[in-house]
C-alpha cells in the first residue's frame, strides 16, 4: 500500500496569502502599540514589503482597525493601490487562462 501525495496549488497559495495578510494585519497592531509606548518601531519598508509579497489587504485592514499610519498619504493610498494592482494582475492571468482554475 502506497501513500500518494496530492499537491493542490490552490490550497498552498491560499494558505500563503492567508498567512502573509495575517502578518500584515498583526504588524500594524504591533507597530501601533509600540508607537503609543514610544518603543522601537517596525520600518515602513517592512510594511510595504509585506504588502508587495501579497499582504496588502491585511495591511490595509490593519490600518483601519488600529487607526495606524492613516495620516501618511503613501500608506493611505499606497496599500489599497497595491491590493488593487494585485487583484487586476490576478484577474488578467485568470482571464487569459495563464493560471489553471
Amino acid at each position: 500500500m502506497s501513500l500518494k501525495f496530492v499537491f493542490d496549488w490552490k490550497m498552498v497559495v491560499g494558505g500563503y496569502l492567508l498567512i502573509v495578510n495575517l502578518i500584515g494585519f498583526i504588524m500594524m497592531g504591533v507597530d501601533k502599540r509600540k508607537a503609543i509606548r514610544g518603543a522601537w518601531r517596525i520600518s515602513e519598508a517592512s510594511f510595504f514589503l509585506t504588502a508587495l509579497l501579497g499582504g496588502a489587504l491585511g495591511c490595509s485592514l490593519g490600518m483601519k482597525r488600529f487607526r495606524h499610519k492613516t495620516k501618511h498619504w503613501y500608506f493611505k493610498y499606497g496599500m489599497p493601490a497595491i491590493f488593487v494592482v494585485q487583484v487586476v494582475v490576478l484577474a488578467v492571468l485568470l482571464s487569459r487562462n495563464l493560471i489553471p482554475v
